[in-house]
Protein backbone atom coordinates (compact mmCIF):
# COMPACT_ATOMS: atom_id res chain seq x y z
CA UNK A 1 0.00 0.00 0.00
CA UNK A 2 1.28 3.46 -0.96
CA UNK A 3 0.57 6.12 1.64
CA UNK A 4 1.53 9.78 1.32
CA UNK A 5 0.28 12.97 2.96
CA UNK A 6 1.10 16.64 3.09
CA UNK A 7 -0.42 19.90 4.28
CA UNK A 8 -0.16 23.58 3.42
CA UNK A 9 -1.54 26.89 4.64
CA UNK A 10 -3.66 28.83 2.15
CA UNK A 11 -4.40 32.51 2.78
CA UNK A 12 -8.07 32.18 1.88
CA UNK A 13 -11.21 31.31 3.89
CA UNK A 14 -11.92 27.61 4.43
CA UNK A 15 -15.22 27.92 2.54
CA UNK A 16 -13.48 29.27 -0.57
CA UNK A 17 -10.78 26.57 -0.45
CA UNK A 18 -13.35 23.82 0.09
CA UNK A 19 -15.55 25.12 -2.75
CA UNK A 20 -12.58 25.13 -5.13
CA UNK A 21 -11.48 21.59 -4.22
CA UNK A 22 -15.11 20.42 -4.39
CA UNK A 23 -15.18 21.06 -8.16
CA UNK A 24 -13.61 17.97 -9.80
CA UNK A 25 -12.76 19.90 -12.98
CA UNK A 26 -10.41 22.10 -10.93
CA UNK A 27 -8.29 19.06 -10.05
CA UNK A 28 -7.07 18.78 -13.65
CA UNK A 29 -5.60 22.28 -13.21
CA UNK A 30 -4.15 21.50 -9.77
CA UNK A 31 -2.80 17.96 -10.15
CA UNK A 32 0.01 17.67 -12.71
CA UNK A 33 -0.60 14.01 -13.63
CA UNK A 34 -4.39 14.13 -13.67
CA UNK A 35 -5.25 14.02 -17.36
CA UNK A 36 -9.05 14.10 -17.26
CA UNK A 37 -12.18 13.98 -15.12
CA UNK A 38 -15.52 13.17 -16.72
CA UNK A 39 -19.06 11.99 -16.06
CA UNK A 40 -19.32 13.98 -12.83
CA UNK A 41 -22.54 13.12 -10.99
CA UNK A 42 -23.86 14.64 -7.74
CA UNK A 43 -24.52 12.28 -4.83
CA UNK A 44 -27.28 12.56 -2.23
CA UNK A 45 -24.72 13.31 0.52
CA UNK A 46 -23.51 16.42 -1.37
CA UNK A 47 -20.42 14.70 -2.75
CA UNK A 48 -19.76 13.50 -6.26
CA UNK A 49 -19.01 10.45 -8.36
CA UNK A 50 -16.72 10.80 -11.38
CA UNK A 51 -14.39 9.02 -13.75
CA UNK A 52 -10.73 9.97 -13.98
CA UNK A 53 -7.57 9.35 -15.99
CA UNK A 54 -4.26 9.73 -14.15
CA UNK A 55 -0.85 9.28 -15.78
CA UNK A 56 1.90 7.67 -13.68
CA UNK A 57 5.29 6.95 -15.25
CA UNK A 58 3.78 7.32 -18.71
CA UNK A 59 0.96 4.85 -18.04
CA UNK A 60 -2.70 5.94 -18.07
CA UNK A 61 -4.56 4.71 -14.99
CA UNK A 62 -8.34 5.01 -15.08
CA UNK A 63 -11.13 4.51 -12.62
CA UNK A 64 -13.85 6.13 -10.59
CA UNK A 65 -13.89 8.35 -7.53
CA UNK A 66 -16.84 8.57 -5.18
CA UNK A 67 -17.25 10.63 -2.00
CA UNK A 68 -18.69 8.50 0.84
CA UNK A 69 -17.66 11.19 3.34
CA UNK A 70 -18.58 14.78 2.56
CA UNK A 71 -18.49 17.38 5.34
CA UNK A 72 -18.84 20.90 3.85
CA UNK A 73 -15.89 23.19 4.61
CA UNK A 74 -14.19 20.42 6.65
CA UNK A 75 -13.51 17.16 4.82
CA UNK A 76 -13.92 15.28 1.55
CA UNK A 77 -13.00 11.60 1.26
CA UNK A 78 -12.80 10.04 -2.20
CA UNK A 79 -12.86 6.26 -2.60
CA UNK A 80 -10.90 5.15 -5.69
CA UNK A 81 -11.84 2.13 -7.74
CA UNK A 82 -10.31 0.95 -11.01
CA UNK A 83 -6.62 0.65 -11.86
CA UNK A 84 -5.89 2.14 -8.43
CA UNK A 85 -7.93 1.34 -5.33
CA UNK A 86 -7.78 3.32 -2.12
CA UNK A 87 -8.75 6.67 -0.63
CA UNK A 88 -7.93 10.33 -1.10
CA UNK A 89 -8.71 12.55 1.88
CA UNK A 90 -8.85 16.35 1.91
CA UNK A 91 -9.29 18.22 5.20
CA UNK A 92 -9.78 21.94 5.71
CA UNK A 93 -9.24 23.79 9.00
CA UNK A 94 -9.86 27.53 9.37
CA UNK A 95 -6.87 29.31 10.97
CA UNK A 96 -6.17 33.05 11.46
CA UNK A 97 -7.94 34.23 8.29
CA UNK A 98 -6.62 31.32 6.26
CA UNK A 99 -6.98 27.57 5.92
CA UNK A 100 -4.75 24.65 6.79
CA UNK A 101 -5.32 22.12 4.00
CA UNK A 102 -4.21 18.51 4.35
CA UNK A 103 -4.24 15.99 1.52
CA UNK A 104 -3.60 12.27 2.05
CA UNK A 105 -3.53 9.46 -0.51
CA UNK A 106 -3.55 5.78 0.35
CA UNK A 107 -3.85 3.21 -2.41
CA UNK A 108 -2.76 -0.15 -3.74
CA UNK A 109 -0.72 -0.43 -6.93
CA UNK A 110 -1.89 -3.01 -9.46
CA UNK A 111 0.38 -5.90 -10.33
CA UNK A 112 1.49 -8.01 -7.33
CA UNK A 113 5.30 -8.39 -7.38
CA UNK A 114 5.69 -5.56 -9.87
CA UNK A 115 3.76 -3.31 -7.48
CA UNK A 116 6.20 -4.06 -4.64
CA UNK A 117 9.15 -3.18 -6.90
CA UNK A 118 7.43 0.01 -8.08
CA UNK A 119 6.22 1.11 -4.64
CA UNK A 120 9.29 3.22 -3.65
CA UNK A 121 9.06 5.05 -6.99
CA UNK A 122 5.30 5.54 -6.54
CA UNK A 123 5.76 6.98 -3.04
CA UNK A 124 8.35 9.53 -4.25
CA UNK A 125 6.27 10.33 -7.32
CA UNK A 126 3.11 10.89 -5.30
CA UNK A 127 4.85 12.89 -2.57
CA UNK A 128 5.93 15.25 -5.34
CA UNK A 129 2.39 15.22 -6.82
CA UNK A 130 0.81 16.08 -3.46
CA UNK A 131 3.28 18.88 -2.81
CA UNK A 132 2.74 20.36 -6.28
CA UNK A 133 -1.04 19.96 -6.07
CA UNK A 134 -1.19 21.79 -2.74
CA UNK A 135 1.18 24.52 -3.95
CA UNK A 136 -0.96 24.97 -7.07
CA UNK A 137 -4.07 25.21 -4.88
CA UNK A 138 -2.45 27.82 -2.65
CA UNK A 139 -1.10 29.82 -5.59
CA UNK A 140 -4.41 29.71 -7.44
CA UNK A 141 -6.54 30.81 -4.49
CA UNK A 142 -4.11 33.43 -3.19
CA UNK A 143 -3.69 34.85 -6.70
CA UNK A 144 -7.48 35.00 -7.12
CA UNK A 145 -7.84 36.68 -3.70
CA UNK A 146 -5.31 39.35 -4.74
CA UNK A 147 -7.16 39.94 -8.03
CA UNK A 148 -10.49 41.07 -6.64
CA UNK A 149 -11.72 42.63 -9.89
CA UNK A 150 -10.87 39.40 -11.80
CA UNK A 151 -8.84 41.11 -14.51
CA UNK A 152 -5.68 39.08 -13.88
CA UNK A 153 -3.67 42.13 -12.71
Amino acid sequence: MVSVSRSIRVDAPAEAVFDYVDEPENHVELTPSLVDVSNVEPLENGGKRLEYTYKMAGVDLTGTLETPTYEPNERIVFEMDGDLTGTLTWTFEATDGGTEVAYAAEYDLPGGVLARVAEPFAVRYNERELRTTLENLRDRLELDAGDEDGDGE
